[in-house]
């Protein structure tokens, strides 16, 4: 079979920053899809770069297959967020009788799970903030800071993250979404992969027409 071993920790023989990011993490509260990886400069986990992501609270980090994750990328976790309806100083975490504050989660501004779709690539050094969800198919600029929701195929950068622009027309990526390369076989995709890197949208038809 042609391909990394979906099932390594490691899939470039001798390279230990690249990881398959299904098979490094320990987390219940982490979730990958297959191939995606995350690129590592220090020797850091992937589970590392995902912070203040307690179990308590509830909130999950999934991500799809076959996403692009550069160096240094963070994401932000709702265990970070204080209570912003009066002092926003967390004064039940020091004890000493001031544990009798600590807040409830529904007093805590909790955005729910992030999202990252399929065939995602997020640059380096980017911020991913809690509860966003990102599309299939779109793009993460480098330094980036996600502060909302990003569309399918969408190009977006700065701080906060703006649109760039559209990766296709809207009929094609309506397309891309219905044919959802990344759900086929490994086999399926081994034989199309030309058409996959290339986005050559008739053969990716006739890919589409091949799983059914």
């Amino acid at each position: 079979m042609m391909g990394p071993d979906p099932n390594a920790k490691y899939p470039i023989p001798g390279n230990r920053n690249l990881q398959f990011i299904k098979n490094v993490i320990t987390k219940p509260n982490i979730i990958a899809g297959e191939y995606s990886y995350y690129d590592a400069v220090n020797g850091e986990s992937f589970e590392d770069q995902v912070l203040y992501h307690y179990e308590v609270i509830g909130t999950k980090l999934i991500i799809g297959k076959f996403c692009s994750i550069a160096p240094e990328v963070r994401f932000m976790m709702d265990g970070g967020n204080h209570r912003m309806d009066g002092s926003t100083y967390p004064f039940n975490l020091f004890g000493n009788g001031w544990e009798a504050f600590t807040p409830s989660l529904d007093e805590l501004p909790i955005k729910g799970d992030t999202v990252i779709g399929n065939d995602v690539w997020i640059g380096r050094r980017a911020t991913i903030m809690p509860g966003v969800r990102i599309g299939d198919g779109a793009i993460i600029a480098a330094e980036s800071v996600v502060t909302k929701d990003v569309e399918p195929y969408t190009i977006v950068g700065g701080n906060p993250a703006k649109v760039i622009r559209k990766r296709f027309s809207p009929e094609v990526i309506q397309e891309l979404l219905e044919i959802k390369w990344w759900d086929c076989g490994i086999e399926l995709i081994n034989q199309y992969i030309g058409a996959i890197v290339s986005g050559n949208i008739d053969e990716l038809r006739q890919m589409k027409k091949s799983a059914l």
